[in-house]
């Protein structure tokens, strides 16, 4: 699904991933860290998609919400699993938008 979110500036966090092949318990994971982002404050929505290459971006109103939620501690243990058992590599980057256009909205 694509995310609607507000008229810019905003946050997104764009995290990229390559997958070892035992990724037991990574999809559960994947959608209780979700769930809980949901509920951060200053959190505007995701998409994701994965086939050999895993996307997720997530849209945040400032810099602050974003390290608030680096730093909830059911994420930085999950963080930690990826590390240990669910990547091979992985790139965060966290940019501003300034521009946005849709359709079909």
């Amino acid at each position: 699904m694509i995310a609607s979110t507000p008229k810019p500036p905003y946050y997104a966090v764009i995290f990229t991933t390559l997958q070892n092949e035992n990724d037991k318990g990574y999809a559960e994971m994947a959608r209780q860290m979700m769930e809980l982002a949901k509920q951060q404050p200053g959190f505007l929505g995701e998409e994701s998609a994965r086939e050999d290459l895993g996307i997720t971006v997530s849209y945040w109103e400032s810099l602050e919400t974003i390290k608030s939620w680096k730093q909830n501690a059911k994420h930085l243990q999950a963080q930690k699993l990826g590390k240990e058992k669910w990547y091979k590599k992985y790139k965060l980057r966290v940019a501003r938008v300034e521009r946005d256009a849709d359709f079909g909205f």
